[in-house]
């Protein structure tokens, strides 16, 4: 298949970018994204010119690593799939796709479709641990999680951190991020103690480098691993709970 390509070309974080065009006559349907992002860039280290760069690990839709926006919506056309997993097919033959990184003020670009997403490792710095007596592994019946918490806590742990939610939200906002993580924590057994100095900080942090919720829910909608968008909910649920009580629990 024929595909016209814009592709973002960025020197450096302080330089100018713009888009280059790239005329593709050999597109097989079932390459994904990023496979034709290969495909571009064997035929540019042929030419003796500057390949594009992008990010990119497991391409297994695990590592959160592939973002980038593809004609204007993070990730792809495909709901709820990371970048590494929207194929071709999706598009016409002949068709125009404008490839651009990640756009908000808390990613800045490091180059082409490379951002630092180093913000969101913060929130989790804040409070993404547990405290837990050291020495000999406890017995595994132990700590007692019912089923249906499990459940309901993978749901929400299963956030790959790709930070499509940000750039889905004309606000840039990464409450379905942070919410996701305050969930999947204030359910485990371990961790209890740290549940309320760990939303005070983590949504501290949150309100430092990224912004408000636009109440759209737009982030819920592009989120790879389909994260509940009442996730967003427990950022103000878990720092007003913390508040009223005062002190972690």
């Amino acid at each position: 298949m024929k595909l016209t390509l814009e592709i973002w070309r960025q020197a450096g974080p302080t330089e100018d970018g713009a888009f280059e065009t790239v005329q593709v006559d050999d597109a097989a349907e079932q390459m994904s994204i990023l496979e034709l992002l290969d495909h571009v860039n064997d035929g540019l280290i042929e030419a003796g010119k500057e390949p594009f760069q992008f990010a990119s690990d497991c391409r297994e839709g695990i590592c959160g690593t592939c973002g980038l926006v593809v004609n204007g919506r993070p990730h792809g056309p495909g709901q709820n799939t990371p970048a590494c997993q929207q194929r071709l097919f999706q598009f016409e033959d002949g068709a125009k796709i404008k490839l651009e990184p990640f756009r908000s003020n808390a990613f800045p670009v490091i180059k082409d479709l490379v951002v630092d997403r180093v913000a969101l490792d913060q929130v989790m710095q804040k409070g993404g641990y547990v405290s837990m007596d050291a020495g000999t592994a406890p017995d595994a019946d132990t700590l007692h999680l019912n089923h249906q918490t499990a459940e309901f806590a993978l749901d929400h742990a299963a956030c790959i951190g790709c930070g499509a939610c940000v750039a889905a939200c004309p606000n840039g906002a990464a409450h379905l991020f942070t919410g996701a993580k305050l969930v999947h924590l204030s359910l485990m057994p371990l961790g209890k103690e740290e549940r309320g100095k760990r939303a005070k900080a983590m949504v501290d942090e949150l309100e430092t480098n990224f912004g408000h919720c636009s109440l759209y829910g737009e982030c819920a909608d592009v989120c790879p691993a389909g994260v509940p968008l009442t996730a967003v909910s427990a950022v103000t649920k878990e720092r007003a709970r913390a508040a009223l009580r005062g002190k972690a629990d």
